[in-house]
């Protein structure tokens, strides 16, 4: 197999804590806070870091990205944008100057990438072919203008004819651009225009069946796609003590609370969402889906709902099960992320076969 690229999560979008559901001031999104968890990924040894972005919650995406650029020295960043929030060209302008800004690492490729979110403008609704529709427009625009190419574009959304701007990316490519989403709409977006489609956690059934029917749509669309994970982690020294860790997550939590923070996301009505519902009322007992996959989380967080819970050699098991079926991205989190992480890197990450994903 591949080396996998291996990012952790900075939460921008006010979802860090120490017990589920209960806000803690110390962890609230803020730029020392959201810096700090950065820089630990870094020295931990992370490939990469997922920036997250939200309307509603946490601080802006792109201007901490900017901030964060001049302070990292090896790590990428996964920077989330906003479809339904931007003016291509503009954007196109902003993240060739962050990956400027980032530098190139020592093979001479740019150390930013994008997360690409397919959203409405604040405010407005667009149902989701078209919204999906605007989404597969913005990521062309994208593509063309970040590979220096002059732009003629007559779509739906937006009629442009402009050159590319003058300041590039260091690589003269565009970065490689991430993006999720399960509803039929979703897939064929990803299939015509992502590099990386990444995937909520779920059985191990289902993740084969969603790989195979990507790979098999970008073919149908004369392309090829990479495969990556969003998936929390609890990782402890004895299968015993991470359990008790996940427990001990939700001992405070009010389910009410956790409904209405649940509610507060943009995205708590989509096709994703509703399947990590699902996987979370169809779950054992102890909310385990399946060996290790605890979707306990869920309760308190809308989108990725579902932690791989064990000892590291459990932990390092299902990660490997993964990539045994295609996945070679994977963007973990755990709470608190700062402390989570040491975990990860100190009893995981050395045994992995990790390093930044390259797309050709």
């Amino acid at each position: 197999m591949n080396a996998c690229e291996v990012s952790w999560f900075s939460a921008l979008c006010d979802d860090d804590y120490e017990y589920l559901g209960v806000p803690d001031p110390k962890l609230q999104s803020s730029w020392e806070h959201c810096r700090d968890i950065v820089l630990q990924a870094e020295s931990g040894g992370f490939d990469n870091v997922l920036l997250p972005s939200g309307y509603a919650l946490g601080i802006d995406t792109t201007a901490f990205a900017a901030a964060i650029a001049v302070l990292v020295r090896r790590i990428r960043l996964l920077m989330a944008v906003r479809i339904g929030e931007s003016w291509p060209p503009q954007l196109a302008r902003q993240i060739a100057t962050i990956d400027r800004i980032l530098g190139a690492d020592a093979s001479g490729q740019g150390r930013l990438t994008i997360n690409i979110i397919s959203s409405d403008l604040p405010g407005e609704t667009l149902a989701s072919a078209p919204r999906y529709a605007r989404t597969v427009e913005a990521m062309h625009i994208l593509r063309t203008l970040l590979d220096g190419r002059p732009l003629d574009h007559d779509g739906d959304f937006w009629k442009l004819k402009l050159d590319p701007p003058r300041v590039g990316t260091v690589s003269g490519r565009s970065p490689a651009f991430y993006f999720g989403g399960l509803s039929e709409d979703a897939r064929e977006a990803a299939a015509k225009g992502a590099d990386v489609y990444l995937m909520w956690p779920d059985r191990m059934e289902a993740v084969r069946e969603t790989i195979a029917d990507l790979r098999a749509r970008a073919d149908k669309a004369g392309r090829s796609l990479r495969f990556g994970y969003r998936v929390h982690v609890v990782v402890r020294e004895t299968e015993a003590a991470a359990r008790d860790a996940a427990d001990r997550l939700l001992s405070r939590l009010d389910d009410a609370a956790g409904a209405a923070i649940r509610a507060k996301s943009l995205d708590s009505q989509s096709a994703g969402v509703r399947r990590q519902a699902e996987l979370r009322e169809t779950a054992g007992g102890e909310g385990y889906a399946e060996d290790n996959l605890w979707t306990g989380i869920g309760r308190a967080r809308s989108g990725c709902g579902a932690a791989i819970v064990g000892d590291p050699d459990q932990v390092l098991a299902k990660l490997e099960a993964y990539r045994a079926l295609g996945i070679e991205a994977f963007i973990l989190s755990g709470y608190p992320h700062g402390a989570e992480a040491d975990l990860f890197a100190r009893h995981v990450l050395p045994r992995l076969d990790h390093g930044p994903l390259v797309i050709a």
